[in-house]
């Protein structure tokens, strides 16, 4: 089966019955006596499967060469026992004390010179060759036992790589980034070339004169910090090869690891799905954000994207409150299961969590847990407990799809590349941009999916480009033929400037998309920083706008709205070109969700989709197997909502023809299809 993109879609999944439940346990950090209890409580709670040993390596192979499996035998067989099914973790992330010792030169250098050391996580060169050698041997050594245990039903390779670390500047990463650009670009004249090194005097004439982009008395070559972002990705994805191999050797069972989508940009989420046999993602709210809801929406929907569509699995989110951010506020009654179903609504066929036991030592011991430091005479168990019956009677969810209407680019390399310094202002932020105009599709009632650039967009009537700052040709010309083809294109400020390598387009900025969207960009007029200018709609309505603001140059766009003031005052400020059977519409300055009406009531019109705008608080997502739709009515508002749709609420068994959501409760309506 392959999805949308013309990629292999996901189709293998854990083993375990109806949607997963259940979280990360570390029996570890207990005494023996408190696992038979563990066990009894996750049976109370409704648990199906939990990830195990993914912090244990120096428990496991106590000397090099030398295993001790005795207590996770012990482990996997009381859960067995329990009915409890198992997703067995590759130690990885945390190498032991002995590693180290033995292998010094692994550590994880800085661009500054200083060496990490041990006591932490994700301190170790993913590039050292020690380091390759020794993950492949326990990954291997524990496919080769555990490969038939019945508790094993999926295995986790190591833990959200690149977090906290994702560049290494070692002796053994300058050796390895070499061997990549000589794979990259087979000569020097080539990566003299894409790297622009006559600029500053940067030309090389030896492959071993070339470095990292370690510290430099003012910023390094732009085009070789993007090969370097790039790189820095291909050898972590190469460890999780590594890895995942060896277990194949011994091991049929599907082979994930925990993505940290929309909160970690180091690892290109659609390169690495495409290794792993089923798509996971762990996901924490920012206490920071007043709705923190939209966030998480948006990485579920980008998780459900790379996986091509397919059922992915929520691998880690918390019960309350985190301790790694400023201030780890408590989640209220209820949003626990808010935020779960959330999930699920947005495609998940899973809800897991970090942790199983809340620790009592070590670094996250104020995290939050499905058992909290309170015991089972808490709110924080309460709630769990009637989570995993929730979750149980939705088993028949599992396996469903998502129906998107529009697709929304999202490009790792892109973002990479607008990140790098010295751009026209500092604090152009492409994920500002992305979540104005996905709050914008969200508040008319649309479903996103992302998608690349190039990517076969002919199954979406919409695409929108809220921060494509790089833009390679072919994907120009790809985007050009969909809108050639009959589709509706938006596209904001500050977009297809520069090619892969960081270099201006040929046409100057906007260029490649010139015929698609019927305009181009003469120069950018950035406003003082704290100033803002209004634009005014070819009605006569004004929105305000701030920031940005563009020279356009039409070449065959008509103009849908002017600068009212600034350097921009009196010139083109949106657009709308038409080409072939499509329209391209240019947004050439920030606006807010709101404002971004006034683009979006003439491209719906243009792709003929007709906004379903929803009650503020209320999301409304679908999902739908051959049999039945479900329809996800999530209350984030503190007042009740009323839904006007007939069927079954599988979460009460009412069935009726519309439904009452409570302030701060969900309502899943099956509707037959037959």
């Amino acid at each position: 089966m392959t999805d949308a993109t013309g990629r292999r879609a996901r189709a293998t999944f854990p083993d375990v019955p109806g949607l997963a439940f259940g979280g990360d346990y570390n029996p570890e950090q207990w005494p023996r006596e408190t696992w038979r209890e563990d066990v009894r409580l996750m049976q109370e709670a409704g648990v199906t499967l939990v990830s195990v040993g993914i912090f244990s390596w120096g428990l496991i192979e106590i000397r090099e060469g030398e295993f001790d499996f005795g207590w996770l035998d012990e482990v996997l067989d009381l859960l067995h026992d329990g009915g409890i099914s198992v997703d067995l973790g590759t130690p990885t992330a945390s190498p032991p004390a002995w590693f180290f010792a033995a292998h010094p030169e692994s550590r994880v250098q800085t661009a500054e010179g200083t060496r990490l050391g041990f006591g932490s996580r994700g301190m170790v060169s993913p590039s050292s060759p020690a380091y390759r050698e020794a993950i492949v041997r326990i990954a291997t050594a524990l496919a080769e036992r555990y490969a038939h245990h019945p508790a094993v039903v999926m295995w986790h390779v190591h833990n959200e790589y690149g977090a906290p670390v994702s560049e290494d500047h070692s002796p053994a990463s300058n050796d390895a980034f070499r061997a990549w650009l000589r794979e990259r670009y087979g000569s020097l004249d080539a990566l003299n070339d894409a790297w622009g090194t006559a600029f500053w005097g940067q030309h090389y004439e030896e492959w071993e004169h070339i470095s990292t982009p370690a510290a430099t008395p003012t910023i390094a070559n732009p085009a070789q910090k993007l090969d370097f972002h790039r790189f820095s990705d291909h050898q972590l994805r190469a460890c999780f090869v590594a890895e995942r191999d060896g277990i194949r050797r011994h091991s049929d069972l599907p082979v994930t690891t925990n993505f940290m989508a929309n909160q970690h940009g180091g690892c290109d989420l659609w390169e690495w799905a495409q290794l792993v046999d089923v798509v996971s993602d762990d996901h924490y709210l920012v206490a920071a954000d007043p709705h923190p809801e939209i966030g998480l929406a948006i990485a579920a929907d980008l998780t459900r994207s790379v996986a091509g569509g397919a059922p992915w699995m929520l691998m880690e989110h918390s019960t309350s409150g985190i301790n790694w951010q400023p201030t780890g506020v408590a989640k209220r009654p209820g949003e626990m299961a808010r935020n779960s179903l959330a999930h699920v609504a947005h495609g998940a066929d899973a809800v897991m969590f970090f942790q199983w036991r809340a620790s009592r030592r070590g670094a996250e011991k104020f995290h939050s847990a499905m058992l909290p430091h309170a015991g089972t005479d808490s709110r924080v168990w309460r709630e769990v407990v009637q989570l995993g019956a929730d979750v149980a009677a939705l088993a028949e969810v599992r396996g469903s799809r998502v129906e998107a209407d529009v697709a929304v680019l999202w490009d790792y390399e892109s973002f990479w590349a607008q990140d790098l310094e010295w751009r026209p202002v500092d604090d152009l932020d492409h994920g500002e941009r992305v979540r104005a105009f996905y709050e914008r599709l969200r508040a008319d009632g649309l479903t996103v999916d992302f998608a690349l650039p190039g990517h076969d967009l002919s199954r979406y009537p919409l695409v929108v480009a809220p921060a494509q700052y790089m833009l390679r040709a072919r994907d120009a010309e790809n985007l050009t033929r969909y809108v050639a083809g009959g589709g509706t294109l938006v596209v904001s400020s500050f977009s297809a400037v520069v090619d892969e390598n960081d270099g201006v387009h040929p046409g100057g900025f906007l260029s490649p998309l010139r015929d698609a969207l019927g305009v181009d960009v003469e120069e950018y007029l950035p406003l003082a920083r704290g100033t803002s200018a209004d634009i005014v709609w070819s009605d006569g309505s004004v929105s305000p706008a701030d920031h940005w603001q563009e020279h356009l140059r039409l070449a065959g766009a008509e103009v849908r709205a002017t600068y009212a003031a600034g350097g921009g005052a009196g010139l083109p400020a949106v657009t709308r070109g038409s080409h072939g059977a499509g329209h391209g519409w240019y947004v050439s300055t920030r606006l807010s969700a709101d404002a971004l009406s006034g683009v979006f009531r003439g491209a719906y019109a243009d792709a003929g989709i007709t906004p379903r705008p929803r009650d503020e608080g209320l999301e409304i997502v679908r999902r739908r197997s051959d049999a039945a739709s479900y329809t996800f009515a999530i209350n984030h508002a503190d007042h009740d909502r009323e839904i006007a749709i007939a069927g079954t609420d599988l979460l009460s068994g009412e069935t009726a023809g519309s439904f009452a959501v409570p302030a701060g409760s969900v309502r899943v309506i099956r509707h037959d299809l037959t």
